[in-house]
């Protein structure tokens, strides 16, 4: 495994990169869900004050539409797409999977704990959950959906080859 100081400065800027994209996301769907579930007035009404869970899943959706944009266009433009749909399925599959630990954070807040403030639930979906999801979701988004560029490598199995074909 590498040391940190052996890891490459390339490496760690797509990291940077990937950060920056999750926290611009995850502040869209925050404030969504926090809108959508406890709204921002004084009454307490919220579109969807009686159903967290369904907040939480909406509120993610248009984050991950955001996510998947960003991420396209900055966090890995390097890094093409082998899939037709730019990847656009693997990232969606990628993300509902790994949706469901903050969702299932949420629920023991809510159903277990008996937690029923806006608090709590931020506490155990943006932040426990979020978290659990994070180093998941960069593995699997550079393994499956924005692979590696092609190097002259992979294409020959001697670099030097690459003259003879003339």
């Amino acid at each position: 495994m590498p040391t940190l100081t052996r890891v490459r400065p390339a490496f760690l800027a797509e990291v940077g990169r990937f950060m920056a994209v999750g926290g611009i996301s995850t502040g869209v769907a925050l404030v969504l869900f926090n809108l959508l579930v406890h709204g921002f007035n004084t009454d307490g009404e919220a579109l969807l004050g009686d159903h967290p869970i369904g907040g939480y899943i909406v509120a993610n959706t248009v984050g991950m539409v955001v996510s998947y944009e960003l991420s396209r266009a900055w966090a890995f433009r390097h890094r093409p797409s082998r899939h037709a749909d730019g990847g656009r399925t693997a990232y969606v599959v990628i993300n509902a999977v790994t949706m469901a630990l903050p969702v299932a954070c949420l629920l023991v807040s809510r159903n277990v704990l008996g937690l029923d403030d806006p608090l709590a639930d931020n506490i155990s979906a943006n932040v426990i959950g979020l978290a659990g999801g994070l180093v998941a979701r960069f593995y699997l988004f550079r393994r499956f959906v924005f692979h590696r560029p092609i190097s002259i490598t992979q294409l020959y199995d001697d670099p030097q080859d690459v003259h003879a074909d003339r």
